[in-house]
């Protein structure tokens, strides 16, 4: 905005206050489809297109047709009633899951293997976790939140609003914890799964259901590298997953192994602890400057979401409009730039040099250890992480050292590096991340032709828009492959988008009156070639890129790399033309 326009919004919103204010208002009415249009197309600045407006107002808690509840039920369609779904897991996906199944009053079962809910935020509580998107844009549009404590939530406080959302809806009561799915088998005769779990003390069951919907997360199976010697390390070795609150680290020499989201959580974390610290760093990471990473909503926005009637509400609207198309520009290639392998384009290249400064700064211009703690690779093509300055100032401590050597082997008192050199060891973290690739393992899936969804892939998990597989009716997966939003939207937008492509699918099947559906390989291809054409032209899809992005087949697997709206116009509605019905 010009000068001018700041000056007249900001007199617009003081009038507005003052109203809030002198007629003491404490609610507002749901808008009419005239105001939403108008207010919406303002914010996308002009743009009606049907993918806008409907995400957004998807998104808008005063929206007439708001938050796109089902506007049906299962006893509309006659002799549907024993319509039976399995929902696999109970963390954010398995709640979205079981939120819109109720509304449609779809009788399902949800089972999780934890003796909890919450998945990744109960199982991560390592020293510092915290959320690395800022908060307003991490919860559901269908349980919206205003009284965030911090600007990027801290792991409990996500733990805790996950909760809540469950006991408000009462989902938490039907929920059989400690059970996993061990394998489901498609009947072709029936037209149905038959689902075998596993309860806590081995006792195994076999359960039939018309549907499955997984909600078993993407970074649910830690790595841990393999190393010469590993087993003779005498002191504690844990994964960040898998922290052991027990093990004291004060006066401790410690190694986090990694430099990805976790280590740059838990190294500042736990730096003014230990007696050492050692950082293995394989790769530097990018970091997004975020000055207000660790810091508090502020009293002012806190005083603003009490008394102005729906204003976090609004301001998570903004958030979600600001990453519908987020960073994309700045990690898209340019063919044929002369800035490669550093770099894919001219935007890229300027967001490179504009961190490179700062990081600069914030070592105070010592140029060795700049040179050691800048990427090799362009920005965006790895995950970047949040920089507010604590981890330059982490590495720079006195007690800190930045090895980034590789690892030769590990003896009974430490690490050596492959130069030879031994650093002593009590502790050793492994910040080495997830095996994002392997998509619904341990589960064994058997559908038509006796085909198993691991043999089917080969190692190249795919899904059309992320949520049905070729063969294997009436399975919906939620955050499945490519749907991973790394530079635009949001998770809880991605896997609420699928839950209702999922119910959108069962309606299809009650108005033709079919038992099952089943994506075609036809749509499944079209979708792919556009998916791997787009991610071909990002940073990350580069091929001299390496990133956990890509798969062993050395294809980007995980990462959606259009704006959001695309993902809107495709999980819109369920195209007859891209299933085969089942009867």
């Amino acid at each position: 905005m010009s000068q001018e326009q700041q000056s007249e919004a900001r007199e617009i919103a003081l009038t507005a206050l003052r109203r809030v204010r002198d007629e003491q208002l404490t609610s507002a009415s749901r808008l009419s489809e005239h105001e939403t249009r108008e207010i919406l197309s303002y914010l996308a600045n002009g743009d009606t297109s049907d993918s806008w407006y409907g995400l957004l107002t998807h998104e808008l808690d005063l929206a007439p047709a708001k938050n796109a509840a089902p506007d049906w039920q299962i006893s509309d369609f006659e002799g549907r009633e024993g319509f039976e779904v399995l929902v696999v897991g109970a963390g954010l996906s398995g709640i979205a899951a079981a939120y819109r199944l109720n509304q449609a009053e779809i009788s399902f079962t949800q089972i999780e293997t934890s003796h909890t809910l919450g998945g990744t935020w109960w199982k991560n509580h390592y020293p510092g976790v915290r959320l690395d998107t800022p908060t307003f844009g991490y919860s559901f549009s269908f349980a919206q939140r205003t009284d965030w404590p911090h600007q990027f939530a801290e792991g409990h406080e996500v733990r805790e609003y996950l909760e809540s959302v469950a006991e408000r809806g009462n989902m938490t009561d039907s929920i059989e914890f400690n059970t996993a799915l061990v394998s489901a088998i498609w009947d072709e005769k029936l037209n149905l799964w038959h689902a075998t779990t596993r309860d806590a003390d081995g006792s195994e069951q076999v359960r039939d259901f018309n549907a499955i919907i997984t909600g078993v997360g993407q970074l649910d199976h830690p790595f841990i590298p393999e190393y010469p010697g590993q087993d003779t390390f005498a002191g504690v070795q844990m994964h960040s997953q898998e922290w052991q609150h027990d093990v004291s680290l004060a006066g401790k020499k410690v190694a986090v192994i990694g430099t990805g989201a976790s280590a740059y959580q838990i190294a500042p974390a736990i730096v003014d602890d230990v007696e050492k610290l050692a950082v293995f760093q394989r790769s530097a990471p990018w970091m997004l400057p975020a000055p207000t990473y660790h810091n508090e909503t502020s009293e002012a926005f806190r005083w603003l979401c009490r008394k102005v009637p729906y204003y976090g509400q609004w301001f998570r609207l903004w958030m979600t409009l600001l990453g519908i198309e987020g960073r994309i520009h700045t990690v898209t290639a340019e063919p044929d730039w002369e800035g490669a392998p550093l770099s894919v384009s001219p935007t890229n290249e300027k967001v490179r040099q504009e961190i490179i400064g700062m990081l600069r700064d914030q070592l105070n211009g010592d140029e060795e250890l700049l040179e050691r703690m800048t990427p090799s690779y362009p920005p965006g093509a790895k995950r970047m992480l949040r920089d507010n300055g604590v981890w330059s100032k982490t590495i720079t401590a006195p007690q800190t050292s930045l090895v980034s050597t590789g690892i030769s082997h590990f003896t009974p008192s430490g690490i050596v590096t492959l130069d030879g050199e031994e650093v002593e060891l009590d502790v050793i973290i492994y910040a080495t991340g997830f095996r994002p690739s392997d998509y619904l393992d341990p589960i064994q899936i058997t559908g038509r032709g006796g085909v198993e969804i691991h043999d089917y892939w080969d190692g190249d998990a795919r899904a059309f828009a992320g949520i049905t597989v070729p063969g294997f009716p009436n399975l919906y997966m939620l955050m499945g492959p490519n749907t991973g939003g790394v530079v635009a939207g949001g998770l809880y937008f991605m896997v609420e988008r699928a839950v209702e492509y999922a119910l959108k699918s069962f309606k299809l099947m009650f108005e033709t009156q079919t038992q099952a559906i089943d994506v075609t390989p036809q749509a499944l291809d079209q979708f792919i070639a556009d998916i791997d054409a787009e991610n071909n032209r990002m940073a990350w899809g580069q091929p001299y890129v390496k990133t956990w992005y890509k798969n062993a087949k050395g294809r980007v697997s995980q990462v959606w790399p259009f704006p959001i709206t695309d993902y809107w116009t495709i999980t819109e509605q369920v195209n007859p033309e891209d299933y085969e019905f089942l009867r």
